[in-house]
């Protein structure tokens, strides 16, 4: 790419696609709409994204749908759960509280996007209300909500995101084990990896 072709200010910007329309304005508010809020419960799945002192980070959440809880109209509340330990969201937002958050719910393709500044609490009770089967999260996350807006489909209509998935789809990218062999010109075990793999993560869920 040549820098001549390179969109590099506002104005330029605003000129290739000129003005949102209204209705892409007018969805944006700064509380949780209980419209908002009821796809906020039909969702399992979010991606939150952080930025801190190494960049910025985008990383899954899931559970059963919510998952996220609507404190009031102004905070929500996001469980932390077990992972792999290395914390890059939660590093972040200890030194940059910015997040975002992108809902997603199956079969449905508008989607929905809030930004605000999040804290991590342990507070007991806040722990509490999030226990399955016994177990609380490692922590809770609180989102402070600044602005929300839906989404519209054409993102998830163009990646046929929700269409049936082929039978052999899981035989055309790389498992998790033959990743991380790859990754260590195979000094890492696989295909261990990969076998005990199922077990482990179903055992530790939660």
């Amino acid at each position: 790419m040549t820098t001549s072709h390179a969109i590099e200010t506002v104005a330029q910007l605003e000129a290739l696609f000129g003005q949102p329309g209204e209705a892409s304005l007018r969805k944006e508010v700064s509380y949780l709409h209980p419209a908002y809020r009821a796809l906020i419960a039909a969702s399992p799945f979010a991606v939150l994204a952080t930025t801190g002192p190494g960049g910025l980070d985008a990383s899954p959440r899931g559970d059963p749908p919510g998952f996220v809880v609507v404190q009031d109209e102004k905070t929500l509340l996001l469980p932390e759960r077990r992972g792999n330990n290395r914390i890059d969201s939660l590093r972040n937002i200890v030194t940059d509280p910015r997040v975002a958050l992108l809902f997603l719910i199956p079969g449905v393709g508008e989607t929905l996007r809030v930004n605000g500044r999040g804290l991590i609490t342990v507070a007991p009770d806040v722990m509490a209300r999030f226990a399955v089967e016994g177990k609380l999260p490692q922590c809770v996350i609180e989102v402070q909500v600044e602005t929300v807006y839906f989404q519209c489909a054409r993102a998830i209509q163009r990646s046929r995101l929700w269409a049936p998935v082929a039978a052999d789809a899981r035989r055309e990218v790389p498992t998790a084990g033959a990743i991380l062999s790859a990754l260590t010109d195979a000094a890492f075990d696989g295909a261990a990896y990969d076998r005990e793999l199922p077990a482990r993560q179903q055992a530790t869920l939660y």
